[in-house]
């Protein structure tokens, strides 16, 4: 049995290796292409955050709406037209004769952000109905998570390698042309579920919360530009308002964008939170870990002194770390419950980040912190989707599943801003980086524990999901006894007993 199910859905995700590959390949790829990018638009180097910052607005706000359509109108209908979106914009990226219409084909790029969650929830629609239905979702999700930390590790060596070997156009042309083969491996491989919501877009809550994210995060982005001056502090005030609004719309809509009782439930709100958390460090500390690499001892008295292709080997390290701990994850949970295998992610990523603060004085001992932080950090990329979809009903796991992102590109972001204001607050201190412009170690120091801190919180909100959680579309009602506590016939009879008209259990 366990191996026709395996049959049955290898060919599909095969074909979704091919697609998370691609998106890997999107994420690594461009990186060592940064300052050749910037000569060839004529820009500062510096600049080159606002594709960053771009695309993580954009990607924050069209993760929930696509999302909520794939469930509507069909996940492979919506991963099609988002394949189609990315090919387009990256095909522009190649020949963009200009600062802003790249800027602008680069936010655009990141539509891909949601191949991930159609993927998983792909994936969980075509095994929920088979014995060990939960079982291979979670197989699945770490297998398209794995191709995805590949993807990123080929594509940051090829892109340095053809950088120096094609003409730019020709460069940026390959990320382009792969997302173009995928969109017809999806088209010829990639069988409809034939899973449907069916329903209508909330299109009040998709303006306030694209208002409210579109408020929240520019004030952040102003951050670089202006500290934390009263306009920041007024924009995200305004943003946090929205937000607050967009709960209350929400709640009073009988087809919400994002179903605030879905996200009371004891199962996902703790998932959410801890992708919110997890994106403190997956997304905010990679830049300041880099930095750290580069600053030259002999001058500030701490850092690495690495050169940028050494600094290469140790971002190598952490992203290989990331690959394995998502491959290890399946195999894992099948021993242990997805819970644990969960909470033991995050007390990695703690231990990681918080053994920096007093061992960083060699690279070794950096390199070895940031690979058990990668290892939780691997498994948490692979669990947090699968455990989104096993905790919602069948007819909201593309939403679940999307809210993991999104919350975490909005913890990403929160975090890059608290991390620029810590390091660059340590040099106007005079933390001890003298007149050069590293951070300072003060600042350094406090974003490992930020980091730490976050996966701490993050594991103990874990606690406070049932014992069985994630194995199944178990529905665990407020108020109601621990699952673990009650028979096997009670817990069967919560299984899919879903009213899809109604939009709740």
């Amino acid at each position: 049995m366990a191996s026709m199910n395996v049959k049955l859905a290898g060919g599909v995700v095969g074909a979704l290796v091919v697609v998370e590959g691609t998106s890997g390949v999107l994420q690594g790829y461009y990186t060592p292409l940064l300052t050749d990018i910037a000569r060839h638009l004529g820009i500062h180097d510096a600049d080159v955050n606002w594709f960053e910052a771009a695309q993580l607005l954009l990607s924050a706000i069209v993760v929930p709406v696509l999302a909520r359509l794939g469930d509507m109108i069909g996940h492979r209908k919506v991963l099609i037209a988002s394949l189609i979106v990315t090919a387009l914009s990256s095909w522009a990226l190649a020949f963009a004769p200009s600062f802003p219409l790249f800027v602008l084909a680069w936010a655009i790029q990141g539509f891909y952000v949601v191949w991930l969650p159609l993927n998983v929830a792909i994936i969980h629609s075509r095994a929920r109905d088979k014995e060990n239905g939960a079982a291979l979702t979670r197989r699945g999700a770490g297998i398209i998570v794995a191709a995805l930390q590949a993807g990123a590790i080929l594509g940051a060596l090829a892109g340095g390698q053809l950088g120096g070997m094609l003409p730019l156009w020709a460069t940026l042309s390959v990320p382009a042309a792969m997302v173009t083969i995928a969109l017809f491996v999806v088209l010829f491989k990639v069988p409809d579920t034939g899973v449907r919501a069916g329903g209508t877009i909330d299109t009040r809550g998709t303006v306030v919360l694209t208002l409210g994210l579109l408020t929240l995060m520019g004030g952040l982005s102003l951050v670089r530009i202006d500290g934390f001056s009263p306009w920041v502090v007024l924009m995200v005030a305004i943003g946090l308002a929205l937000m607050w609004l967009f709960v209350r719309v929400e709640q009073g809509t009988d087809e919400p964008l994002v179903d605030i009782a879905l996200l009371k439930r004891p199962t996902v709100w703790p998932v959410i939170l801890t992708a919110t958390l997890f994106g403190v460090s997956v997304l905010g500390a990679q830049g300041p870990l880099s930095t750290f690499a580069r600053t030259n001892p002999d001058e500030v008295g701490y850092g690495l002194g690495l050169t940028s292709a050494t600094t290469s080997y140790l971002i190598g390290a952490y992203v290989m770390s990331l690959l394995v701990g998502a491959l290890l994850f399946a195999r894992l949970s099948a021993r242990y419950s997805p819970r644990a295998v969960l909470i033991a992610a995050s007390f990695l990523v703690a231990g990681g980040y918080l053994a920096l603060i007093p061992l960083h004085g060699s690279t070794a001992v950096v390199v070895s912190c940031m690979v058990v932080a990668g290892l939780g950090s691997g498994a948490l990329v692979a669990a947090l989707p699968a455990a989104a979809a096993s905790a919602a009903p069948p007819h909201q796991t593309a939403m679940a599943t999307g809210l993991t992102n999104t919350t975490k590109t909005v913890g990403g972001a929160f975090a890059s801003t608290a991390f620029a204001i810590a390091l660059v607050s340590g040099v106007a201190a005079g933390g001890g980086a003298g007149e050069s412009t590293a951070g300072t170690l003060s600042g350094y120091i406090t974003v490992w524990a930020i980091c730490g801190g976050t996966a701490i919180v993050a594991a103990m909100a874990l606690f406070a999901v049932p014992k069985v959680a994630f194995t199944s579309n178990v529905e665990v009602e407020e108020g109601a006894a621990p699952l673990e506590a009650v028979g096997p016939d009670v817990v069967a009879s919560r299984v899919d007993t879903f009213d899809v008209e109604e939009g709740r259990a």
